[in-house]
Formats: C-alpha cells, structure tokens, sequence
C-alpha cells in the first residue's frame, strides 16, 4: 500500500462554527500524526459556507502547533489570489516554526466566484495567465537570494519549500512535468481527466534538482466505518453538499440521512455517480480493497484521502479505519484488479 495523507477542508456542519470546525481540525491532525499519515494538507475556499479554512497558511498554524512528525501543508493555495513573494513569507514563516515538515501546494484556479476572486484580488486580468511565471518566482524567493537580488522573502529565503503543482484538468499536469514537480489530481471530485493528466505528466515529465523521476499524489474520498451501511449513511452527508453546490445552493455540511438515493431526482443520481467516482465508502475490509485497488490501478504514488463526515468523532474514527487499512493492505499480498 502506497503512503495515505489527509486533505482536510475544515467543514462547517449545520449549527456549527467556523472556530469549532477549526479546533476539529487541529484535533483531526493530532490523530492522523499519530495514525501514521504522512501529510496533513488544508485548502483555500472563499465564500463557502461550509468550509472555514479560507486563511489556508493561518489555519495551518494552528493546526500544526500539537503535531510532531506529520508534514503539514495546502492542497491548496490558489496562487492566482496572491503575489508570490505574500505566500513565499507566510510558508517561510511556517517552516521557521516547523522545520522540515511544511508542504506548499498550488494550485491555478480561485478556488471561489468570479465576484470574490475580484474582490481578493481586486482585478482578474492577466492574473490565470500568469500561473507558470508565478510558480517559478515563488520558487525563486525559498532558495539563498542571488548577487544584487534586491527582494527577498523574510522568512522564507533558504527553507527550500517544497512546492507542488495541484491541479483538476490536464493544465496543472503539463506544468509539473515541466518543471519536474511533484503533481498532486484532484480526482475526489474531478475525475473525468485523472488519467489522461497522469499519462501526460509521466510521458512529459522532465527530471530537475527537485524529483528525478514524476511523483504522483491522487485524491481519494474514503468513508469508512464498522460496517459497510454505517459507511454509506455517513457519505450522505458530502452526497448532499454536491447537490447543493450543483443546483446553487452551497451551505454548511449536513447531518447524514436514511435513502438519500430514493429522496433525489435520477438525474442528480447520475451527477453524484460522476463526480463522486473516485470513492471507497464501507468497513475496513471494504476500505482496504479498495484504496489497494485504486493505488495500483492508476500508479499512485501516494493518496490523499478526504472525508466529509458530520459527526467528528465519526470522521476520526474513518481515518483511523483507513489507516489500519492500509497496514492491513501492506502485510498481504498484492491485489488482484478484477475491477
């Protein structure tokens, strides 16, 4: 089995609070250092409701602070919304604090609206365009500063950041083969393009001073629980935001419901079907098949589950079931893929 990391959105639930879903999170990191995960990531959203780590470095702060072995990093920062040198000083500010252990994640689109992507960054123009420039620069300011370079990142000069390039369409996988970067896929809820973005990244990927050879992270819902009908009433919960955000009504993270499939129109059936493709939702036995089969199939080198589960307790116990899963996985033999 492939190494498991945790992308964490901080969701909001129904009655919450953005401090509390915080404070869950923190608590989530603890539990996943301890179970074994290698990364923690966290995301920049804007104006959604049910997502509370739109200050992705500050939430990562926190979030660090209680953790000792587990990289802590944003899966990601939407580079587009920022000057590079802003983001350069707060992951230099975060690996000061946490040597050897920060991630910085990047991806291209806004990670929100039209309207609040301007009102971040005040105009849109040329901003998308500039992804590759952007990358480099921000690159540039982690490394020793070069004779008569007059900016510098402080901190953030000499941290060696490590910087991925994220990304849902096949854009973000020509640019890390590029500039031989580590690519992460954000098949948990954009798997159309998966494999075509992992066959080009691999065919085109150009070894640099960072990876000698491509290094391919894939997202990966995963609900687990005791038994497989626990399982799938908790994935209700993200089944119901989807529709939500597809039919323009995001909100907060809802409770799980019995037979959400018989309460819902066939068409967003077929919706939920597509965009939730990339999922293992069941019992440990369930969950181990699984994410080995879903690795093995695509080359992950890596996994980056996410769980949106309204009941906190219920989602550490998830991570925790997926974690002994791939243990599990590790001490048998290899899958057979017959799916």
């Amino acid at each position: 089995m492939v190494p498991l990391s945790v992308l964490d959105l901080s969701p909001i639930t129904a009655g919450g609070s953005a401090g509390q879903s915080l404070r869950n999170s923190r608590d989530l990191a603890e539990h996943a250092d301890r179970f074994g995960y290698k990364r923690f990531w966290m995301a920049e959203h804007h104006n959604m409701l049910g997502i509370a780590s739109a200050a992705t470095a500050v939430a990562l702060a926190f979030v660090a602070e209680n953790t000792t072995k587990i990289r802590i990093g944003s899966g990601g920062v939407m580079l587009s919304n920022h000057a590079p040198l802003v983001i350069a000083e707060q992951f230099g500010t975060l690996a000061s604090l946490y040597p050897d252990r920060i991630d910085l994640g990047v991806g291209r689109a806004p990670g929100t609206d039209q309207a609040t992507a301007q009102a971040l960054r005040r105009t849109l123009a040329g901003n998308l365009d500039r992804f590759p420039n952007d990358v480099l620069e921000l690159i540039s300011y982690f490394r020793d500063a070069e004779p008569g370079q007059r900016i510098r990142a402080i901190p953030g000069a000499v941290t060696n950041v490590p910087v991925w390039i994220l990304g849902s369409s096949t854009y973000g996988a020509q640019l890390a083969a590029m500039l031989g970067l580590p690519y992460a896929f954000a098949s948990h809820f954009a798997p159309e393009q998966m494999a075509q973005a992992c066959a080009i990244y691999r065919a085109q990927f150009r070894p640099s001073e960072f990876l000698d050879k491509p290094y391919l992270m894939l997202g990966l819902n995963v609900v687990a629980a005791d038994t497989d009908a626990e399982a799938a009433r908790l994935f209700t919960s993200i089944q119901q935001s989807f529709i939500r955000l597809r039919t323009g009504q995001p909100g907060q993270l809802s409770a799980p419901v019995e037979n959400l499939a018989e309460q819902i129109d066939p068409s967003l059936r077929g919706m939920l079907d597509e965009v939730l493709a990339r999922s293992v939702v069941g019992s440990p036995q369930t969950v181990a098949l699984g994410m080995a089969r879903f690795a093995q199939a695509n080359g992950a080198d890596e996994l980056m589950i996410t769980a949106q589960i309204y009941d906190h307790a219920a989602r550490l116990r998830s991570f925790e079931i997926a974690a002994q899963s791939a243990l599990s996985a590790t001490a048998h033999q290899p899958v057979s893929l017959t799916t």
